[in-house]
């Protein structure tokens, strides 16, 4: 009982904070909060699984992410087809030859015990296959790249609708940590961390730089959206009718019939942005809320609490009879998956794909710190954690500015120190940070919501 009133008290509180942003600075600027709030709430569940579950330490969340963005952009872009003409068929080729030489390489391990000829037939199959698979893809790639670089410069996707990639994107995720899970979660706790950050740095190394594919730091712009657009609405008459009824009180005051029209041209304008907000956070929301059950029941059945007691005692586990091995690979790909459905609803709430913008050393660690401060083992936590540090991260500068405004409001416009406050307003965010922190860590160590287990 107590639980269940900490978890509502903590939620009220957070969209009480989320209202005020609304009442105060504007419902655009809180519905784009919730939004983000959404999105990261549905990458803390990743982390959560993977570590409040299981134990793992993955750094390569970015990786993920961005890999739930590049399936928004083949899922929904329209395909180039001079592009495919041109070059096509070669990285067709070329996708053949690297499944070959997975297979070859597979076959090899094996069909033969671990000796130096084994590892020369390796080398020679890794070393051949790259010498053929430069020969067939540079020509093919060098055209691509020719076709239109302003607009497209590479070879599109398959123009379905956006919301098929949230789906893709949970598969790429979820490919990229099986083969990673394979090679690398036999590691040390320390040193999976390592691997896993490493491993994102080389996959947005190549999103960035491979233009063929999705046009790397040139950026995707123009992406579908799943909900209508604004200029759209604007036109629409139901809308304008909507928006009319709903500001009667406001537009009554007004007798002048231009100015009439004006006013309402505008809240027509105002209104398009907060409507398409609340459809994106209707979906959101949805997919939010389907984890969340997904998740609880896995948390609580016999799966669950076998995941449990492998992250509290693995040789325990082990004498058990559970295969630790496999039971960590299977959460570790679940959770990446989750990570890659964030990463396309990322890219298809901002309508555009930019790959210069995944930074794993400073994005990473923001989504651990959710997962730290809403409490790992708690999915309830995990979300909480997205909204209030993200929260936070948003409104830092308002607040901010605000507080030095106050404490300096005897002082001068042009006052040294007061300039230079409000010149380090960026910063502020970093301190606030901080101190929110260290004031969880000093005072909740386990998280705004800790674990708690249900004894069933």
């Amino acid at each position: 009982m107590r639980q269940n009133l900490d978890v509502v008290s903590a939620y009220v509180i957070m969209l009480g904070l989320i209202i005020l942003v609304g009442i105060f600075q504007s419902w655009n600027i809180a519905l784009s909060i919730l939004c983000f709030c959404l999105i990261s709430a549905v990458m803390t569940m990743g982390a959560n699984i993977q570590w409040g579950y299981a134990g793992l330490i993955n750094f390569g969340i970015m990786g993920y992410t961005a890999l739930g963005g590049l399936a928004a952009v083949l899922v929904s872009v329209p395909p180039v087809k001079e592009a495919w003409q041109i070059g096509g068929l070669n990285m067709i080729l070329c996708a053949f030859l690297i499944a070959f030489m997975v297979f070859s390489i597979r076959f090899i391990i094996k069909k033969h015990k671990k000796s130096s000829k084994r590892n020369y037939a390796i080398a020679i199959v890794i070393i051949v296959g790259l010498i053929i698979l430069r020969l067939i893809s540079g020509p093919a790639i060098e055209s691509i790249e020719a076709v239109s670089p302003a607009t497209t410069g590479f070879l599109g996707g398959m123009g379905l609708p956006i919301l098929f990639s949230w789906i893709v994107g949970a598969f790429f995720a979820g490919g990229l940590a099986y083969v990673i899970g394979k090679i690398a979660l036999g590691l040390r706790a320390d040193y999976l961390a390592i691997a896993t950050l490493l491993i994102s740095e080389i996959v947005i190394a190549v999103i960035k730089h491979e233009d063929w594919l999705s046009r790397g730091v040139k950026n995707v712009i123009g992406l579908k959206r799943p909900v209508p657009y604004e200029i759209d609405l604007q036109t629409k008459e139901w809308f304008i009718n909507l928006v009319e009824k709903f500001n009667q009180g406001t537009l009554n005051l007004i007798t002048d019939t231009l100015e009439k029209q004006q006013l309402l041209k505008q809240l027509v304008i105002e209104s398009s942005t907060v409507f398409v907000k609340l459809c994106f956070a209707g979906l959101f929301i949805a997919v939010v809320t389907i984890l969340l059950i997904i998740t609880q029941k896995a948390l609580y059945s016999p799966w669950g609490r076998m995941m449990r007691a492998i992250r509290d005692n693995e040789e325990a586990a082990n004498a058990m009879g559970k295969n630790v091995v496999k039971q960590h690979l299977l959460i570790f790909v679940l959770g990446s998956a989750i990570v890659g459905i964030a990463g396309a609803m990322m890219v298809t709430y901002d309508g555009l794909f930019t790959p210069g913008s995944y930074r794993p050393m400073r994005y990473t660690f923001l989504i651990w710190v959710m997962v730290i401060v809403g409490g790992s083992g708690n999915n309830f936590g995990a979300i909480l954690g997205g909204f209030a540090v993200w929260f936070l991260w948003i409104e830092a500068a308002p607040i901010a500015l605000f507080l030095i405004s106050f404490f300096t409001s005897g002082l001068e416009e042009t006052n040294a120190l007061r300039m230079h406050l409000i010149d380090s307003i960026p910063y502020f965010r970093y301190l606030m940070m901080g101190i929110g922190l260290l004031l969880i860590m000093r005072y909740r160590p386990k998280g705004i919501l800790p674990e708690k287990i249900k004894h069933i």
